[in-house]
């Protein structure tokens, strides 16, 4: 039986190979093999080809060729009765027989009642595209095949049930180990079917939408739907208890645990492979919105998925049971953990990470989206900061790498989402109960957790997640006013955030920066306004850091700016300093710069020519004061520096001595002097921003 097998494969699977599938849509027996060959043997090696991708890679958003073949429907001509129902039986009906005939007395004919007249009517037949789509579906449910035999009902091997136990569902249809393979392998087609949007141009996505995608969530039956979504859902949020009782199975669990296992055995597990992709199909249909399957704008204003537009969306949109909740928030939390517990190991890589993590994420994101019940049940779940510590967790885990950093993205929206909820804050008291990394992990409560991990992420990641920064503040404005008894740690993290933001060289880099400082004004305010004696330690560090909310309160575009000249040149004396040094040299720089207190002196006279009580004009004269350099000059232009910062109605009585001539060419040295300087501080401005953005005194 085994003798004609080849002995060598040129391709895994019959799959093309590079080469062949570069040369698959030009060649002759490529792709165009569709259009010039009507009838192709269902045995031909081509179509063990990867023909869909190609058909998929034709440019243009309408391919015609593709609509040409799966989607184009033929009309044949069918005949009617007077009624308009279809002929189905060659025998006429209505046979009339006498009741007292017995049978063989009359060889004659029956007499029949006169039959209606007969005409021809067109009918459209069901394209190649839907045709794909119901032998998909019935494959998905054939028992035998991707279900097992025992419920099979007579000689019908579709069988419209649920695979697994879970939501829709409270019986176990029996060991699901034998199909998985087959059940992997059709939902791969269906996932190529649906993957037709990423060859769209992304300005054509919501206008353009895919016949594939469009057909299954608008056009199949409600039972199809519901029987496909329960059984992707139970087999995805199952894959953290699932169990297998066979031999196999059972022996599979086993080596699972064993540490190293995975760098043993290097072949794939099929429920893995299954559950992954369970939740790309999931988050598949639960993301796609274009054409007229968007959602539908309510009176609120509210966009919300309705039966007609998508029917996956809809579906879970409406589920409402708490046990279904339990189901779902329990499969989420324990894949969290299996990862959890890959990261946080003895050993380290001895135990795989899990292979799905990221779309778990993304369909517990669309999730909370779609259904507010389901959000509000998760905030009211005694786990609820479990999941919060795993996600910031794992977003602490991968916020180094580059390639992860829209996963970070999405860990962040879930956060913002969860803290809008008013079950959010309630919970923040209790402590952080998961296992997390040594490294990660922080004394307190739960929200002690969260302050240390946004800072984390914030602090240790060098500017490269700036969107997440709106996102994580939200999140701690929405928290901030259920912080009880934060520890020091905790506390002093947030005035570390504060003057991170309130640096001027980090405030006038963007526009929107400013509104990440208001975020972390409005953490402090709602923290004071409501537990103030509860959090004796913030209100010290507020208290020992009143000098930089102090200079924000008098902050303007020319101080920022001078005080980023400031830092760079300390920078470039410290480098020039390290250079000299090793020459044995000594640097003058310091000697040749212009005192910074004199400086923010001049600068607040040009501003308004009073000086603030407690100003910097204080510290100015301070700073003179403890500069021995500086004390000649102070004896000599002592009544200059006095006159710098009287009012100016003052100005004229104590120049009362000087004649109009002194006095004109004084106001003119100094309006060109703030001419000049007003054109250094443009320069230094459009130095400063990112992006084109330009920081100007009306924008501050």
């Amino acid at each position: 039986m085994f003798a004609k097998l080849p002995q060598r494969f040129t391709a895994p699977f019959g799959i093309l190979g590079d080469e062949a599938k570069l040369a698959f849509p030009s060649q002759p027996g490529g792709i165009t093999k569709l259009a010039t060959t009507r009838h192709i043997p269902e045995n031909d090696n081509y179509w063990q080809q990867r023909v869909l991708p190609v058909v998929f890679e034709v440019d243009g958003e309408a391919n015609t060729f593709e609509l040409e073949v799966l989607w184009k429907k033929e009309e044949t001509e069918i005949e009617v009765d007077r009624y308009g129902n279809p002929e189905t039986a060659e025998v006429p009906q209505f046979v009339i027989q006498d009741e007292d005939e017995t049978d063989g007395e009359h060889d004659e004919p029956p007499l029949l009642e006169d039959t209606p007249p007969q005409k021809k009517e067109k009918q459209q037949l069901p394209s190649l595209g839907e045709k794909l789509f119901v032998s998909i579906m019935d494959l998905l449910f054939c028992c035998g095949f991707t279900l097992p035999t025992t419920i099979q009902v007579d000689h019908h091997k579709i069988n419209y049930s649920i695979w697994e136990k879970g939501v829709g569902s409270t019986t176990d249809p029996g060991p699901s180990h034998p199909y998985e393979n087959n059940r992997t392998e059709v939902l791969r087609l269906l996932l190529v079917l649906l993957s037709r949007q990423i060859y769209v141009p992304s300005g054509s996505l919501f206008t353009h939408p895919s016949l594939y995608s469009l057909y299954l969530v608008q056009k199949i039956p409600r039972r199809d739907v519901l029987t496909l979504l329960c059984s992707l859902l139970n087999t995805a949020m199952n894959s953290s208890t699932s169990y297998d009782t066979s031999l196999g199975g059972m022996a599979g669990s086993v080596a699972g645990k064993i540490p190293y296992n995975h760098l043993v055995f290097k072949g794939g597990d099929p429920k893995s492979t299954l559950v992954s992709t369970c939740l790309q199909v999931l988050c598949v249909l639960l993301d796609f919105q274009s054409g007229n399957a968007r959602d539908t704008v309510q009176a609120s204003g509210e966009p919300v998925p309705t039966s007609r537009t998508n029917t996956f969306r809809y579906f879970l949109m409406r589920l409402h049971r708490s046990q279904d909740f339990d189901f779902i928030i329990d499969g989420v939390i324990g894949i969290l953990d299996q990862q959890a517990a890959a990261m946080n190991n003895i050993l380290p890589g001895s135990r795989k990470a899990v292979p799905y993590i990221n779309e778990s994420i993304i369909f517990f994101w669309k999730m909370i989206e779609l259904n507010k019940k389901l959000r509000a049940h998760v905030l009211q779940s005694e786990r609820s900061m479990d999941l919060i510590a795993y996600l910031l967790c794992y977003a602490l885990e991968i916020k180094d790498k580059p390639q992860q950093h829209g996963l970070c993205r999405a860990l962040s929206y879930i956060i913002q989402t969860l803290s809008a909820e008013p079950g959010f804050g309630l919970k923040l008291t209790k402590p952080v109960r998961p296992q997390l990394p040594a490294k990660w992990s922080a004394a307190g409560t739960a929200g002690d957790f969260i302050i240390n991990a946004i800072y984390a992420i914030v602090a240790t990641t060098s500017g490269t997640l700036n969107s997440l920064y709106p996102a994580l503040l939200i999140a701690l404005a929405n928290a901030a006013p259920h912080f009880k008894d934060l520890t020091v740690t905790a506390s002093t993290r947030l005035i570390q955030l504060f003057k991170s933001f309130s640096n001027p060289m980090f405030l006038l880099a963007d526009e929107g920066h400013p509104r990440l400082l208001f975020f972390m004004l409005e953490v402090f305010n709602a923290v004071i306004l409501h537990h103030l004696k509860e959090n004796a330690n913030l209100v010290y560090g507020i208290l020992s850091a009143h000098k930089a909310f102090e200079d924000l309160g008098t902050f303007t575009l020319a101080r920022g700016l001078r005080e980023i000249k400031r830092i760079q040149r300390a920078k470039e004396e410290q480098t020039c300093k390290a250079e000299d040094n090793s020459k044995g040299k000594t640097s003058m720089n310091s000697v040749i710069d212009e005192n910074p207190a004199s400086e923010k002196a001049r600068f607040l006279e040009h501003e308004g020519g009073a000086a603030l009580p407690g100003s910097d004009s204080a510290a100015a004269e301070t700073a003179k004061e403890r500069d021995p350099s500086c004390a000649q000059e102070r004896d000599d232009d002592s009544e200059v520096s006095t006159q710098s910062f009287m009012s100016p109605g003052s100005e004229t009585q104590s120049r009362g001595g000087l004649s109009e001539k002194a006095l004109g060419k004084m106001r003119e040295r100094r309006s060109s002097s703030m001419d000049a300087d007003n054109n250094i501080d443009c320069a230094a401005a459009a130095s400063v921003g990112r992006s084109g953005f330009v920081p100007t005194q009306e924008w501050v």
